[in-house]
């Protein structure tokens, strides 16, 4: 970031229903957190067992706003990935 410029932020946080499930995003979250992206930064934290924190600080609105959306389709996707494999786990059981 840019000291000369102002910063816009924004903190997208993620609850989850139980800590193996918020270290599961987290790990899915943490290379993209750890990204080098142009105009932008993100610091990902867990302030409780069940929450997942993700800072975003950018120089601009429009970085700030494709940061937002890249960071929101990852937690998308992960949320989604985590729900088919508990789908997959409770079929499999089901059929023993």
């Amino acid at each position: 970031m840019s000291p000369t410029l102002p910063a816009w932020t924004a903190t997208i946080v993620v609850r989850r229903p139980d800590r193996g499930s918020a270290e599961r995003i987290e790990r899915a979250l943490a290379p993209e957190a750890a990204r080098e992206v142009p105009r932008s930064h993100a610091r990902l934290r867990r302030p409780s067992e069940r929450e997942i924190v993700l800072d975003v600080e950018a120089n601009d609105t429009g970085a700030l706003r494709a940061a937002i959306n890249a960071y929101l389709g990852w937690v998308r996707l992960a949320l989604e990935a985590e729900a088919v494999a508990e789908e997959s786990y409770a079929t499999a059981n089901a059929l023993t």
